[in-house]
């Protein structure tokens, strides 16, 4: 089997673009397309180097299917490569995201777009239900692991430990579980491919031959300083000239989680419910349900979400006279401090991939934090059952425990009819996320346009 020969810049361009225009269904199904097209079809890396970068930005925060593409991205062609993969693989989402806003902000509550939003809740419902259990099956391999997801899940659900503390405090227990040789605590994992012949690393064209070299280190630190300065800068800048607006708390809040988003969307949805519908009050939690089903429901990461919230928080607290102009400002900005730091954490991070992936305890950490998720995703599907099949939640406080619970008798019926429907999909069926989503704003604007709901 021959080499492929070495793509010019513009070439690859196309190839990026295609991936992101494929580019639903969450990492998982990200991760699989770019391997379908980079290595079984183009050839561009074989599974060891794949697998290899994928851990890499598995260990870093972020959504790691678009830290994925910007890593090979630069393997190929440098930050340029780095910056086209990385852009590319983001901007259908950031285009699709805003334009659902508007139609929200505009229309909302119009019969075709409410009946559309009532039943996409319910599919959203059993995607988030399914990512539990995959990530589950993936992450909770012994008593250990089980453990620490169950006590994430307390944590979080009943006695409201913020997210990064979970976080950090998981990691920490997989790191001490490494350095003291138990044997629960292991690195490793990851998402599978498609199940095609293995492609070797020695006949792609990043093999071990390649004809490109190796990237240039220095210019990624100096590209992860310029990420680092840009996503920093306007922060800044909020928090001296617009203290105390929504713009420098969408800056402030989102940079936070850019930070702490180990764990995958499903996870770091979680800390955003609780912060900006309990904390800021920047959007209702049947809200938080439709930003979350246009994420799913278009190409990119499912974090694009966040833009949402950040375009429906300046909405509404920024008291300009253009509500929408500052909308998609803090949406924008949402976005903004969401993704630079992505691009930093690749070109800090990259040149030092090998000596990253071969730390057993930073990859038994990353295990550890991996199974505090499982328990965070609980919640966030408990979180949002309560809200899409019950009109009435009240908290409850016992002690240092406290919970929200449903009121019994406020029970959507017809929400939970069409919740039932979409799991019976997921788990029965074996329906894919574009039909199940397709098939419930189907149902709910049916529900809608007929007076049911």
């Amino acid at each position: 089997m021959t080499r492929p020969g070495y793509p010019s810049l513009a070439e690859a361009s196309r190839v990026w673009a295609r991936i992101a225009a494929l580019s639903f269904g969450g990492p998982a199904g990200q991760i699989a397309v770019m391997h379908r097209i980079l290595v079984e079809e183009k050839r561009w890396l074989g599974d060891g180097r794949f697998l290899h970068a994928l851990n890499f930005c598995m260990v870093l925060p972020g959504p790691e299917a678009q830290q994925l593409a910007t890593y090979i991205g630069w393997l190929m062609h440098g930050v340029r490569g780095a910056l086209v993969a990385g852009l590319l693989f983001i901007a259908p989402g950031v285009v699709a995201i805003m334009a659902l806003s508007w139609i929200y902000a505009l229309w909302g509550d119009a019969g075709l777009v409410a009946g559309l939003f009532f039943g996409l809740k319910a599919a959203v419902l059993a995607i988030v239900v399914q990512a539990v259990v995959r990530v589950g099956r993936r992450a909770l391999k012994n008593p250990a692991m089980r453990a620490i997801a169950a006590a994430a899940f307390v944590a979080i659900y009943a006695l409201a430990v913020p997210f990064p503390v979970i976080v950090l405090v998981a990691g920490l227990i997989g790191w001490l579980g490494a350095r003291a040789g138990w044997p629960a605590f292991r690195g490793g994992g990851g998402h599978g491919h498609s199940g095609a012949a293995p492609v070797a690393d020695g006949v792609t064209l990043l093999g071990a031959e390649s004809a490109a070299g190796e990237p240039d280190a220095a210019g990624a630190w100096r590209a992860g300083l310029g990420a680092l300065a840009l996503w920093l800068a306007p922060v800044a800048a909020l928090l001296l000239l617009a203290p105390g607006s929504v713009f420098a708390d969408i800056a402030v809040f989102f940079s936070k989680l850019a930070v702490l988003t180990f764990g995958g969307a499903y996870a770091v949805l979680a800390w955003v419910a609780q912060e900006a519908v309990g904390h800021y009050g920047w959007l209702a939690p049947g809200e938080m349900l439709d930003g979350l089903g246009m994420a799913e429901t278009t190409p990119g990461p499912l974090i694009m979400v966040l833009q949402f919230v950040g375009f429906m928080g300046a909405l509404r607290e920024s008291g300009w006279s253009a509500p929408l102009l500052a909308g998609t400002l803090g949406g924008l900005l949402a976005t903004w401090v969401t993704f630079a730091p992505c691009f930093a954490w690749i070109f800090l991070g990259a040149p030092w991939m090998e000596r990253l992936r071969k730390n057993t305890a930073l990859s038994s950490a990353l295990s550890a934090v991996t199974a505090a998720v499982v328990g965070v995703i609980l919640n966030l599907a408990i979180w949002f059952a309560m809200h899409v099949i019950w009109r009435e939640v009240v908290p409850l406080t016992l002690g240092p425990l406290r919970l929200a619970l449903p009121v019994p008798g406020s029970v959507d019926w017809w929400a939970a009819a069409l919740s039932a429907l979409a799991l019976v999909a997921v788990f029965r069926l074996k329906l894919g996320m574009v039909p199940v989503l397709a098939g419930a704003a189907a149902l709910g604007i049916l529900l809608r346009l007929s007076g049911l709901v």
